[in-house]
């Protein structure tokens, strides 16, 4: 596919790129990264205990791979245009619910209805709404889809703490909820492209020029199996590796230095991934992925933790992650192809967010009841996991 001209952002297609790229920072910055901000806050008002209100964030993924399967059908069918704004809706309005809610319960129900709209607002429905929009073309668009959707953490955290000084955690959320009715919401209703890719080809050349598995069966079961896997390595260590550098004795300043390292090369890889790799099967990047995150681990263990090895490892851990970003969006369309590609990353996104619901908890339990090097390990497993799926699954031929 070449590459568009800076006046093909601007109509037709890939148009959607740049809508995408500005919804995936409002919708990444107003419900994914605020939580380690805002919910020890919520805690402390209301009397909680912050595993409880840490749950609220679990229960909120669990309703997201719950629903996920049923938002990628629902995007193959009806157009980004429709679910993505639907998702941004509801996304404010359970932000508001957060804001409003009387007791736990409602609290829980908050996140489950936040959480259900994350399902249609975050990387698995923007990557479902540019299978749609692209078809078979769409690995390249998804790439750069993620170089702006890395800048999410980038600027959600200092303009979340800027909220919260300001207006509390309540008014964080109340400008987050307007941003998504009146920013998002608009973007994905009248900016995003609602035509459907057309095959290039007659069925019979294209078929015989690129095969593809059927989205059934082993292959499929391995592949979701395999990202499922990996989803609880990021899920557990973004709530969990600053507090086990700190107890390995690494000054609190210099382990948020190191863990500031994730999002940079996180950028950078994909940038590799673009200029040089664009020509190699994701199969094969993905597996790169999963290699150099199973091999950091074992360093990390094997030498211990200190600022240097700690330093290595975060690189490597965003390197990584930045590449199997890439790969959920970019392995399924090509092992499987684009005929249903929204319901495809649906049906992988479900067990992933499952996972990345339980990761936090698990490898809390772990760390108080055993070790913080047994966490580490557990962590490892699940990416050694990973790599073996992806390790014995075949391209169609």
């Amino acid at each position: 596919m070449k590459s568009p001209s800076p006046s093909a952002f601007l109509s037709g297609p890939w148009r959607a790129v740049p809508v995408l790229g500005v919804t995936q920072i409002l919708a990444w910055g107003a419900l994914f990264y605020p939580p380690v901000l805002t919910v020890p806050l919520i805690a402390a008002e209301r009397g909680w205990s912050l595993a409880f209100a840490m749950a609220g964030l679990s229960a909120g993924l669990l309703a997201a791979g719950v629903v996920a399967p049923t938002v990628g059908r629902m995007i193959d069918r009806h157009g980004g245009h429709v679910v993505m704004t639907a998702g941004s809706l509801v996304a404010a309005l359970g932000l508001v619910a957060l804001v409003l809610a009387p007791d736990r319960i409602a609290y829980l129900a908050a996140w489950a209805l936040t959480g259900a709209a994350m399902a249609a607002a975050l990387y698995d429905a923007a990557f479902a709404t540019l299978g749609r929009v692209f078809g078979a073309a769409a690995r390249r668009p998804i790439t750069i889809l993620t170089f702006v959707g890395g800048l999410a953490s980038t600027v959600s955290w200092p303009v979340t703490r800027v909220l919260v000084d300001a207006h509390g955690w309540r008014g964080a959320y109340l400008c987050y909820a307007a941003l998504l009715t009146l920013v998002a919401a608009p973007l994905h209703a009248f900016a995003l492209p609602r035509a459907r890719a057309r095959a290039a080809e007659p069925a019979g050349r294209s078929d015989a020029a690129t095969p593809h598995l059927p989205a059934r069966g082993l292959p499929f079961v391995v592949l979701a199996a395999g990202f499922a896997a990996y989803a609880f390595v990021p899920s557990a260590l973004s709530a969990h590796l600053l507090a086990i550098l700190v107890r390995a004795g690494i000054e609190p300043a210099a382990a948020v230095a190191i863990g500031a390292l994730f999002g940079p090369a996180q950028v950078l890889a994909r940038v590799f991934e673009f200029v040089f790799a664009g020509t190699a099967h994701p199969l094969v990047l993905a597996r790169a992925a999963f290699t150099l995150i199973t091999g950091a681990f074992v360093v990390l263990i094997a030498t211990g933790v200190s600022a240097p090895v700690a330093a290595g490892f975060a690189v490597a851990f965003g390197a990584s992650n930045g590449l199997v970003t890439i790969a959920r969006g970019t392995v399924p369309l090509a092992l499987f192809g684009p005929q249903g590609y929204g319901g495809l990353v649906g049906r992988i996104a479900g067990p992933s967010l499952v996972m990345q619901a339980a990761a936090p908890l698990v490898l809390a339990a772990v760390s108080e009841r055993v070790s913080d090097t047994a966490a580490l390990g557990v962590a490892a497993a699940f990416a050694l996991t990973a790599l073996a799926c992806f390790a014995v699954i075949r391209r169609p031929r």
